[in-house]
């Protein structure tokens, strides 16, 4: 089984993607666009952006469910995955790194999403490392509004040019949904085709 994409959408998922399980690949890119915002106005509205991950540090229990084909003809398949993902903090929380591991009947994924929080243009960057490679993918970029996380970025599937949007809601205070999804019509319409599910594992 190939599945065709490697971006991983597991911000904690749930998050984030890349995918590589049984195979590999395709991706998203970024979409840079963002108003700077002068650094005398900067400072308490970064410092608010840099805690919007801050409920997320800690492990959770992860199931995932990936579109094998995206934005083709051919009939969906889902392929599921569990395990676990776990978030940690960085630069004193300014920035903040996922690790996802989780298997299942069509392989494992192994990943990393790195977050980083821009104060100046107060938004943050999420790219994905498909461990298969070693190889980074194209971020996408966002923030959060009325608590659902919201990420786009500009990538290739293939030799088509996408987009990719990339959602986070926290469900409640043990429980997490990320999705991602991939447009080819400028973000017309969309394709959801990576859907992770977080709940904590309390210690």
């Amino acid at each position: 089984m190939t599945i065709s994409h490697r971006r991983i959408l597991t911000a904690s998922l749930s998050a984030v993607l890349m995918l590589l399980a049984t195979a590999a690949s395709g991706a998203a890119a970024p979409s840079p666009a963002s108003s700077p915002v002068a650094p005398s106005t900067a400072s308490a509205t970064a410092a608010d952006g840099q805690r919007d991950f801050n409920w997320e540090i800690g492990t959770w229990r992860s199931t995932v469910r990936v579109l094998a084909d995206p934005l083709s003809e051919s009939p969906d398949e889902w392929l599921e995955f569990s395990g676990t993902s776990t978030v940690r903090p960085l630069a004193d929380r300014r920035a903040n790194v996922v690790e996802l591991e989780v298997s299942g009947p069509a392989g494992s994924i192994d990943a990393i999403n790195l977050r980083l929080y821009e104060p100046q243009a107060q938004r943050w960057s999420l790219t994905f490392v498909n461990l298969r490679d070693g190889l980074l993918t194209p971020a996408v970029y966002g923030g959060f509004r009325d608590g659902v996380g919201e990420f786009y970025g500009d990538d290739r599937l293939g030799d088509r040019p996408i987009k990719v949007r990339f959602l986070v809601t926290r469900v409640g205070q043990d429980e997490a949904r990320f999705e991602q999804a991939f447009s080819a019509d400028g973000g017309e319409t969309w394709e959801t085709n990576w859907v992770a599910v977080d709940h904590r594992v309390r210690r």
